[in-house]
């Protein structure tokens, strides 16, 4: 019985250590670096307007053997929306328009992957979840990109002592100002009514 013990044991040994290494990892999306942002577009009869926001936070559980039991949530700090023409960035935090005095953040809560697909170290899905902007949350499936990279930290914040991997998220979506309570149906000559977003970001999983 001993011996039968002993054979089983570096099957033991093996499944431990895979379940260690399929552990779910929290990744940290406030990038020290600054890099990471959110870009937006709106292309309205008259005028496009593009512009940026950096001010990126939140976490996401990420587990690369089970990618379908992803969750987490995303803040953009609406203070750090800006576009190009000084006079347009005043406008868009005013209180017309995105209010950031009232409403300092813009957030996605992940609720659910559906049609998850993964190749190689890259996992496609569909995500369902809360997007909250101005006061209201809406439901809305966003198509998303996880891109998991281990023991990549060091190499982004450029210090081979730093362990810890990354997960790349990307996402492009649409969504309509007016159901947000933004200026619904006014100055569409000049501001789309229709609000295209792209985002690629990091987070980080650091490890002792």
């Amino acid at each position: 019985m001993k011996i039968h013990h002993l054979n089983r044991l570096p099957l033991l040994l093996a499944a431990l250590g895979l379940s260690a290494q399929a552990a779910p990892l929290t990744f940290d999306f406030k990038d020290p670096k600054g890099v990471n942002n959110v870009q937006f577009s709106l292309d309205a009869p008259l005028e496009s307007i593009t512009g940026t926001g950096t001010g990126i936070s939140g976490s996401v559980t990420f587990d690369p053997a089970q990618p379908a039991a992803t969750k987490g949530k995303i803040t953009l700090d609406t203070k750090s929306l800006t576009v190009g023409n000084p006079m347009m960035a005043d406008h868009l935090r005013g209180g017309n328009w995105l209010d950031v005095a009232n409403h300092p953040a813009i957030t996605f809560e992940a609720v659910s992957l559906s049609n998850v697909r993964t190749q190689g170290n890259v996992v496609n899905a569909e995500v369902a979840g809360k997007l909250t902007i101005k006061g209201v949350t809406k439901d809305i499936k966003v198509p998303v990109s996880f891109t998991h990279l281990p023991d990549k930290l060091g190499a982004r914040v450029n210090d081979p002592k730093v362990k810890g991997d990354l997960l790349v998220l990307r996402a492009n979506f649409t969504i309509n100002r007016a159901d947000f309570g933004i200026q619904a149906g006014k100055n569409t000559d000049k501001v789309a009514e229709t609000i295209q977003l792209s985002l690629s970001i990091a987070g980080a999983a650091p490890k002792a």
